[in-house]
């Protein structure tokens, strides 16, 4: 169900999810209601992205879909972007793009 005090390009998944997620995009410095609250946005945000329904502490689990999909790395407040600066999945190892390629470096050339 969409509440008239937000942004009706935010869709709630679940009813006790911690985050909206985005089925339209958002302009940087485009400023947003989320619950009856004012949020400027700083960046661009595209569809699917999240942002925050509540305020977050860090190691708390954010919810999506009504089940956990990581935890919180930071303090994350209502209306901000949930991604992975602020937060840590539960279900992929988060990995670098260096370190990714560091070890496909190192079993270059090694024959299974």
């Amino acid at each position: 169900m969409q509440r008239s005090d937000t942004d009706p390009r935010l869709m709630l998944l679940a009813p006790g999810d911690s985050v909206y997620v985005l089925r339209d995009q958002i302009a940087a410095g485009e400023t947003i209601l989320v619950q009856g609250r004012e949020v400027a946005i700083p960046g661009a945000l595209g569809l699917g992205h999240k942002i925050a329904r509540a305020a977050l502490a860090p190691g708390d689990k954010v919810l999506k879909y009504g089940a956990p999909i990581g935890s919180a790395t930071r303090s994350i407040t209502p209306g901000d972007h949930v991604h992975t600066h602020n937060l840590k999945s539960d279900y992929t190892a988060t990995h670098t793009l260096e370190a990714a390629r560091a070890d496909a470096a190192t079993h270059r050339g090694t024959k299974s």
